[in-house]
């Protein structure tokens, strides 16, 4: 046994032999992270072999002309400046913290590598992340006590019971496969656990929670979400964050058909003929040079410039930064003013940015200073290709659209109403659940599928979708249907 260990370590360092000769100098703890791992995780290590992080030094990185930088501090800690950023610079940084850490091979181990940790060369980017919803993806669905049933309702399993149909609740295995594969789960540490290994027994953390890559991810070090969501471990790759193939693994829908909507776009079409020969890796990015049409990063974050260099839209991890209006919801309203929307109550005393019939919870969303101001940001990347009579066009229609869809949900939502002031169903007033009964999830189709549906096909002129798939045509139907089947069941419950 000895020797077959022997023999696996020296099969391990004869195949880091190239690693060692790279031009950018590893640091000996990631070499003797590597001696193994291209054995026992070849594919981690040639993603990372492939990535920016092995083929520069954040000393190098910082020498960098401030527009192409893709790091934000000024300054890193000595330890770091001089070697590539590997796998021991990443997994061993700030042990204390991280409740997963376990000793390893001489080391100081984390399994999960979060945002405390980039933070030590990507401060800006971290701390707009942390001002983002996405950062608190969790809270904002599962602290809501609304959208967590509307989870419960959508992951339950429905079983016949004594003749009558009721909804058994799933565990969190199965709400971690659905929604909180992309809202992140909270990743918990249950002591330690020794498995067999090529090299013998060896101990490791056990999560629970785990794996995830959600965006609200509630990490073992106390932070919240994943860099991982968009920039995919192990190649950190920029021009993956760039593409919207990566958007779509959280924005298809049809609850979010951005992607969708996107890709029957006049800016997919172009995409998906062109992007071939596009740039997704140079920083700045140069519009009209590097791309010539946006993709999602391009409206919601990238740093942007002409091509002589003039600032359009500096970068930005603060999604809504360049968004006065949130589209997503039972209403459109305007964004809110903090990423943890859980904290937001209406005149209902509801955790919802709008009431029922639609007054918004002023208090708990942007002026319409702020609104002017995000919304300017986004014109000016618009009118980097099209006239300023475009564009302004375009947003006058967004806003007819908003407040069309408004309506129905609204004319959607008396007819609800309707339903439990007359006992039709049981709903809020009867201390119900809110999605439970047919005209209930009739309701939440109206504004999570159909109307979200339009109001995405109008601010990304994916015009078919927002008509006919998922789109108006759904929305009048839906609305039909909610009316008659409320006139049905009420005329029977008169007979009985």
């Amino acid at each position: 046994m000895k020797t077959m260990r022997i023999l696996i370590l020296l099969f391990c360092f004869l195949l880091s032999w190239p690693v060692l000769g790279m031009a950018a100098p590893v640091s000996e703890e990631t070499e003797t992270c590597l001696d193994c791992h291209r054995l026992v995780t070849p594919g981690i290590v040639a993603n990372w072999e492939k990535s920016r992080h092995a083929q520069i030094t954040p000393k190098e990185a910082l020498k960098k002309d401030k527009l192409a930088r893709k790091i934000s501090v000024n300054k890193v800690p000595a330890k770091l400046a001089k070697h590539v950023i590997g796998c021991a610079e990443c997994h061993t940084l700030n042990p204390q913290i991280h409740k997963d850490t376990f000793a390893h091979n001489g080391f100081q181990v984390h399994v999960i590598v979060t945002p405390r940790d980039c933070v030590t060369c990507h401060a800006k980017e971290t701390s707009q992340y942390s001002k983002n919803k996405m950062a608190h993806a969790y809270q904002d669905l599962m602290g809501n006590p609304v959208y967590k049933q509307l989870v419960e309702t959508v992951i339950a399993m429905p079983q016949i019971q004594e003749g009558k149909l009721r909804q058994s609740p799933l565990g969190q295995e199965a709400q971690a496969d659905a929604c909180l594969a992309c809202h992140g789960t909270i990743i918990q540490v249950k002591g330690l656990r020794k498995k067999e290994t090529e090299l013998g027994k060896m101990s490791f953390p056990v999560l629970t929670g785990w794996p995830n890559q959600g965006v609200g991810r509630v990490n073992p070090d106390g932070s919240v979400g994943s860099c991982a969501s968009c920039h995919t471990r192990h190649s950190f790759s920029i021009a993956m964050a760039r593409k919207p193939y990566t958007c779509v693994q959280c924005h298809k829908g049809p609850d979010v058909p951005a992607y969708k909507v996107y890709s029957v776009s006049p800016h997919g079409a172009i995409f998906k003929s062109q992007a071939k020969s596009w740039n997704f890796n140079h920083t700045p990015w140069v519009i009209g040079k590097d791309f010539t049409a946006p993709t999602c990063a391009t409206c919601h974050a990238s740093l942007l410039v002409d091509e002589n260099g003039n600032m359009i839209a500096p970068r930005t991890h603060q999604f809504n930064d360049r968004l006065a209006i949130r589209i997503f919801g039972i209403y459109a309203h305007p964004q809110p003013k903090f990423p943890d929307t859980s904290v937001v109550r209406n005149e209902q005393g509801l955790p919802l940015p709008v009431s029922l019939t639609g007054e918004p919870a002023v208090k708990f969303l942007i002026s319409k200073d702020e609104m002017q101001k995000r919304r300017q940001r986004m014109m000016k990347i618009c009118q980097s290709c099209h006239s300023q009579n475009w564009v302004a066009g375009h947003f006058r229609r967004l806003d007819q659209t908003i407040k069309e869809t408004n309506k129905r949900t609204l004319t959607a939502t008396k007819i609800l109403l309707k339903a439990w002031q007359t006992g039709v169903e049981k709903g809020l007033p009867q201390k119900g659940l809110l999605f439970d009964e047919p005209i209930e999830r009739m309701w939440a189709e109206q504004w999570l599928f159909f109307e979200n549906s339009i109001r995405y096909s109008a601010a990304m002129m994916g015009y078919d979708y927002g008509t006919f798939a998922f789109g108006r045509w759904y929305a009048t139907k839906n609305i039909q249907q909610m009316r008659d089947w409320l006139r049905v069941k009420g005329n029977a419950l008169q007979k009985k």
